[in-house]
């Protein structure tokens, strides 16, 4: 039986970063990370022979508040002092146990870690940012409304620019949304057809898919109280891939079938043609459209000639279902669930102009006061630490010379700009 290794966190490589082509000068970095390591979504597998725990208690950090109490100044000794206590399902409370679906200490530690990572790469090794923050509009930090996505990008801020780093006046923001108007993720509550069509691409998933599994069962229904193993089971197969993922990665013993490359690589395929084998451009314009269109639409300001526009580092927190559609959405997917605290990163350069180049700038200036030069801008795609090489950039013209990694900006607003939904509301009305 081969061993599989469990996906673990994807930490980002500062040391084998590849530094941008000669003459190319990063402007503006937007990062999509999903959240750190958190306890599984529900209890499945706790029964013998799985045992998989039903309680973490892997949540010590950060259960103490102290907040003001509305409509007082804050002093010493007003406020509400308290500490957050979880109780399980049999009224039992203990030391550091978490809620289903809680960020745990070592997600914390991980997100910490790659926030850590950022200030090393953008602001030690490429000097892109400075090592002060003074003015907190060169960061945008923005999370989705979910309690773990949230704590992930403090601990991440914390590790970019703790507060010894920042001015005193400067305190970095935590940007949210209502859910309604959430587009870091495949937004199914706003967007009904978009839920249809996610329900759609299951169906056929699960008509493809169950009957690969069905070999599977002699080998791990045991551990699912003898039911067989189905994308749309009970426990369901994708439920079953995230408790496996979750306590593997916080060091529970996981059932050695689960360990075996054949069995667990089948069940990631199926489950993952269930949630992300969106080929339709109707479901990559809802689920993804919006997203793009707000990072492409920054990215532009950003590329306006004498643009003072003074943002540079975005960073948002996310979740896995996030990365693995902005993937598909360009077709670079491995088919692999994104680890924990892995990010998709756009990074926006502009190509500087060279000294004849300049001359020649100046010229046409004298000829023309209407003429305005448009430098050119490239943006290249990274995910798990390597460069992604977009088809959509394949062609000649639509990527740097000798790196096809580099898409020009041209080439990736237009594809952008087809995938934005033109009426939302209108496109995302369930049709009959």
């Amino acid at each position: 039986m081969k061993q599989q290794t469990q996906d673990g966190p994807a930490p980002l490589d500062v040391e084998s970063y590849p530094v941008a082509p000669e003459g190319l000068d990063l402007e503006q970095v937007h990062v999509y990370v999903r959240h750190g390591e958190r306890t599984p979504v529900r209890v499945r597998m706790s029964d013998p022979p799985a045992s998989i725990p039903a309680d973490w208690q892997m949540c010590n950090t950060a259960k103490s508040f102290h907040e003001t109490v509305a409509g007082q100044s804050p002093t010493i000794d007003d406020g509400l002092w308290y500490k957050k206590v979880v109780e399980n399902r049999h009224g039992k409370t203990a030391d550091g146990l978490c809620l289903l679906g809680e960020l745990t200490d070592i997600g914390k530690k991980s997100t910490y870690s790659f926030g850590t990572a950022l200030r090393s790469l953008y602001v030690d090794k490429l000097k892109f940012l400075p090592s002060r923050l003074e003015d907190e509009r060169l960061t945008y930090f923005r999370s989705t409304n979910i309690a773990r996505t949230i704590e992930s990008l403090q601990h991440i801020v914390h590790g970019i620019y703790p507060p010894s780093a920042c001015a005193p006046d400067t305190i970095p923001s935590i940007i949210i949304r209502n859910g309604i108007d959430e587009n870091l993720v495949s937004n199914t509550l706003a967007c009904k057809r978009l839920a249809l069509l996610e329900l759609q691409f299951a169906e056929a998933a699960v008509a493809v898919w169950n009957s690969r599994l069905e070999p599977l069962d002699k080998k791990v229904s045991k551990y699912l109280g003898g039911r067989p193993l189905r994308l749309d089971g009970t426990p369901r197969a994708s439920g079953i891939l995230d408790t496996v993922r979750s306590a593997a990665a916080h060091g529970f013993r996981v059932p050695p079938e689960f360990m075996d490359d054949n069995v667990i690589g089948l069940i990631e395929a199926a489950v993952t043609a269930e949630w992300f084998d969106i080929k339709s451009e109707d479901g990559r314009r809802l689920g993804m459209g919006r997203l793009l269109a707000d990072a492409s639409e920054k990215m532009q300001r950003k590329t306006q000639p004498n643009s003072k526009d003074p943002t540079k580092l975005l960073v948002h927190t996310t979740h896995d279902s996030t990365l693995a559609a902005l993937l598909c959405t360009f077709d670079v997917f491995d088919d692999k669930w994104p680890p924990f605290t892995s990010s998709v990163t756009f990074e926006l350069f502009r190509k500087r102009t060279s000294a004849s180049q300049q001359t020649n700038v100046s010229s046409l200036r004298a000829l023309s006061s209407f003429w305005r030069r448009q430098d050119e801008h490239y943006v290249r795609m990274r995910y798990k630490n390597k460069n992604m090489v977009l088809p959509m950039c394949a062609e000649e013209g639509k990527h740097l010379p000798g790196s096809p990694e580099f898409c020009t900006f041209e080439a990736f607003q237009q594809r952008v700009a087809e995938l934005t939904p033109r009426d939302w509301v209108g496109e995302c009305f369930p049709r009959t």
